[in-house]
């Protein structure tokens, strides 16, 4: 099977490239491929004919999306669906990376794959209005929705707080958010079976289990060996320029149905700190 990914260089770009094996795998970074470029996407798909195409290339900076409207939308939104169009002249199947922002965060149990779309922030925005496009463009696609993904090899949370917990005696995380870590190579390994397995439609992919940023922040930091204090506090405190939702889990029954399993997150964290090690 041939198979091209765009946004091959991010974190979870270079997760799938080490874990897809077996396959024919065309890898392009943003430095290879400008998914705003219509025509520049058309070629590059026209040129590698994958039978699938992992569309991971997207404007992550969540708050940076705020000032920057116009640059979200034209790389989460319009890029997405350039890709699609490209993918359907091709005759490609499609999976393209979402995010738990689609949603408002005023739940309290687990967000299924058909709930209403209402995001807050500019980032879930533009991610919401590339999930319309697609399905409107590529009805048989499949879009994989994540959340507070972290991995080796790129900036995320832990990795941050590692640092900050490397050179400071206490530090301040919030504990009204709460949603599920995801580790980008559980994630990869998710996306090859979807990709494997024909996906179409909405699946949620996420390890197993949920926490707040402070929960996580705490395992962290004691899964480290370090000293560090973790204390809670609540996003009044960590004023952000982009809303967060407050409660983002994602229900696995999506992946479930197809028989994807993905372990915990605290199992996730314990390999993630061994590889950093």
């Amino acid at each position: 099977m041939k198979v091209t990914i765009f946004g091959g260089t991010g974190l979870l770009g270079k997760a799938l490239v080490q874990a897809w094996s077996g396959d024919e795998v065309h890898v392009l970074g943003s430095r290879d491929a400008d998914i705003r470029n219509a025509q520049k996407v058309r070629e590059i798909v026209k040129a590698t004919r994958p039978a699938w195409i992992v569309l991971a290339a997207a404007y992550t900076d969540v708050d940076g999306c705020e000032s920057n409207q116009d640059l979200a939308f034209s790389v989460n939104r319009d890029g997405a669906v350039n890709v699609a169009h490209a993918a359907r002249e091709a005759g490609a199947r499609l999976l393209f990376l979402s995010s738990d922002y689609v949603f408002d965060g005023r739940k309290r149990f687990p967000y299924e794959t058909d709930d209403l779309r209402n995001p807050q922030s500019v980032y879930g925005r533009s991610k919401a209005e590339a999930e319309l496009g697609l399905l409107d463009a590529v009805p048989g696609c499949c879009i994989a929705r994540t959340s507070w993904l972290f991995g080796t090899g790129g900036k995320c949370f832990p990795d941050t707080i590692l640092k900050l917990a490397a050179t400071r005696t206490a530090l301040d995380v919030v504990n009204d958010q709460r949603g599920c870590p995801t580790y980008a190579a559980d994630l990869a390994g998710a996306i090859i079976q979807l990709c494997r397995a024909n996906a179409s439609g909405i699946v949620h992919a996420t390890n197993s289990g949920n926490c707040t940023w402070f929960e996580f922040a705490r395992e962290i930091v004691q899964g480290s060996g370090l000293k560090t204090e973790v204390r809670p506090v609540n996003s009044a405190q960590m004023a952000r320029p982009a809303p967060r939702p407050a409660y983002s889990v994602l229900s696995p029954a999506s992946l479930q149905r197809l028989g994807i399993a993905i372990p915990t997150w605290q199992d996730a964290l314990r390999r993630y700190l061994q590889a950093r090690s």
